[in-house]
């Protein structure tokens, strides 16, 4: 019995934080939370890489008026682009960085990362995440709930000419 009103509190708090707006690790967008996991100075660089394209490290040390050593912003950007989050190409003696995706990009990685987890997690109880992710939509605005109802049917003709 104890054990019954534990799980039940927890539920109730639980539905309590979603309800007030709770959101995964205090973020209030996806691409937060990734931003979030990056240092200061990496967090920088990238918000002026989306700005500007295509960049040098010259041209982002005179972006951040060469507060920063020219090998301390060689090596974050060499780490961003380990990380996968930059691309580059050899310009002369110099690589020239840009970014491998868009923020709205990575905020649909991050999305679908998250959703596949939780399906994942399901033990095969689908539903449950699925009602949730409805309730959510339906909450903020009856159009996306038209839009998800769009994008179901888009994706079942879809898979239903893969089929022919």
């Amino acid at each position: 019995m104890r054990l019954g009103l534990t799980l039940f509190a927890r539920t109730i708090s639980v539905n309590s934080m979603i309800k007030r707006g709770f959101r995964l690790r205090g973020f209030k967008r996806l691409s937060e939370a990734v931003m979030g996991s990056l240092g200061q100075l990496e967090q920088r660089s990238m918000r002026e890489i989306w700005r500007r394209g295509e960049t040098s490290v010259g041209e982002l040390s005179t972006a951040f008026g060469e507060i920063y050593a020219y090998t301390t912003l060689m090596t974050t950007l060499d780490r961003l682009y380990k990380k996968g989050l930059l691309s580059r190409r050899k310009h002369g003696r110099a690589f020239l960085y840009t970014s491998s995706c868009s923020i709205e990009e990575m905020e649909h990685g991050v999305a679908s990362d998250v959703i596949s987890r939780l399906l994942d997690t399901a033990a095969g109880r689908a539903g449950p995440v699925l009602a949730c992710i409805v309730d959510s939509v339906s909450d903020r605005d009856r159009d996306l709930l038209d839009e998800l109802e769009r994008l179901v049917r888009e994706k079942k003709e879809l898979l239903n000419q893969g089929d022919d």
